[in-house]
């Protein structure tokens, strides 16, 4: 089971792109996706785990039917639901810190209370729908302020691992609350309360939607509840969770969005902010490893192949990005932009790279990860400095050996908590 973004495993994408360009696009399947399985997500809390799941019939209305036809919806950001998840022992999360393969040097102070919240935002296609996210909140004396971290989950593939279907002690947003932020987490379209729809992968106006009106709809929920932020924001994510930390930090600024003046710092890691030059890399490993077939998928003639050759690589290349016990739908616009050799749509639907942050961006990434290539975040920085951005942007290296993607997780949320430290207050 993959938790982290894996978008293309190339060498097995090879051999489909062999078979239908020799073959000419024979043995063309059914290419719809399978029907989705029901949610079979549940929460096994410890001994000192108190647990609440059972929404009210109005939540559960609106979750069943995101736009209900007697319920007005002023837009996007509108909090539509609150739900308690659960409440989890301080005891319980140090005790899964322990060897914790992600996180191994926190060290949690709190209790957290989760909840699920469910707001509007607007999907791949630009309709608005009703998605999902966590609120996770350290258990302080009443009246303490907290500052506000917003975490962006890296690619998963099952709903169940969705973060307001998983909120246990183990998983990153419940043991960064621990240490005192409030923690906001979209499941993103596609996953939880938005199931049904499409996941818009790699698509920046959608993934940073998810990101910004759960912001919104969160500070709804605060002043609500009563539950006090420091006037702090920060953003952080690994792979898609670092597009989307970036995806968002421009769209605030773009927008000139009230939760721009809160934001402190944005710390992506290992994300394709450049969606073009990251799928070239990948494609280019493809040539060198297949002489044979390079000529025919370079870059530029990748348009001239017939649709329904087209058609087929797309296909297969697909269903072998997604696993075949995959409960959910990825939208597939970002690839077929780039077997159309479309630049121009990749750069308007995918790249978050060309722009200059007001707000601090400091990104993360190993020079061994095969997964996202390097040359994503240095391209990323070459593109902020010439736009003068400065030393407002930096990239650190990971030093794990070897620097590969999934052994810089690790590194990479020590990197975020020592990036927050010195602005942090409230924890």
């Amino acid at each position: 089971m993959r938790s982290w973004f894996d978008p293309f495993r190339w060498r097995a994408a090879t051999l489909a792109v062999s078979v239908v360009l020799l073959l000419q696009g024979c043995g063309a399947g059914d290419s719809s996706p399978a029907e989705p399985s029901p949610l079979q997500a549940a929460i096994a809390p410890s001994s000192n785990t108190t647990t609440t799941s059972t929404a009210d019939s109005t939540s559960r209305r609106l979750l069943e039917k995101p736009l209900a036809a007697d319920r007005v919806i002023s837009g996007p950001g509108e909090l539509v639901s609150a739900t308690l998840i659960n409440t989890v022992a301080a005891a319980d999360i140090t005790a899964a810190v322990q060897g914790h393969d992600k996180m191994p040097s926190a060290l949690p102070v709190y209790a957290v209370t989760s909840y699920r919240l469910t707001y509007v935002t607007q999907d791949g296609y630009g309709n608005d729908i009703v998605a999902s996210g966590l609120v996770s909140v350290p258990v302080k004396e009443p009246g303490s302020p907290s500052p506000v971290l917003s975490y962006q989950h890296a690619t998963i593939f099952k709903d169940a691992q969705a973060p307001s279907n998983n909120v246990v002690a183990a998983e990153p947003t419940v043991i960064l609350a621990s240490l005192g932020f409030i923690v906001l987490a979209a499941d993103y379209v596609g996953f939880g309360a938005s199931k049904a729809g499409q996941h818009p992968y790699l698509l920046s106006a959608p993934t940073a939607a998810a990101v910004t009106d759960l912001l919104t709809a969160a500070r709804t929920w605060r002043h609500n509840a009563s539950v006090i932020d420091n006037g702090q924001l920060f953003l952080v994510g690994y792979s898609e969770g670092g597009y989307a930390t970036m995806a968002a930090h421009r769209a605030l600024q773009a927008t000139n969005s009230s939760h721009l003046r809160q934001l402190v710092s944005s710390i992506p890691g290992a994300g394709p902010y450049h969606v073009g030059v990251t799928l070239d890399m990948q494609l280019k490993r493809v040539r060198d490893e297949n002489v044979l077939i390079a000529g025919l998928i370079s870059p530029g003639f990748l348009r001239y192949l017939g649709s329904t050759i087209r058609n087929e690589v797309r296909r297969l290349i697909m269903r072998l990005v997604i696993p075949d016990d995959a409960d959910v739908t990825f939208q597939s616009t970002f690839l077929d932009n780039f077997l159309a050799d479309n630049d121009a749509a990749i750069e308007r639907d995918s790249n978050v790279h060309d722009w200059k942050p007001e707000a601090p961006v400091r990104m993360f990434h190993g020079r061994d990860d095969q997964t996202v290539p390097y040359v994503a975040s240095t391209r990323t920085l070459q593109a902020m400095q010439a736009r003068g951005a400065g030393n407002t942007v930096t990239l650190t290296d990971c030093v794990a050996t070897p620097a590969s993607h999934l052994g810089c997780v690790a590194p990479y949320f020590s990197h975020a908590l020592a990036q927050m430290a010195p602005w942090v207050r409230d924890l």
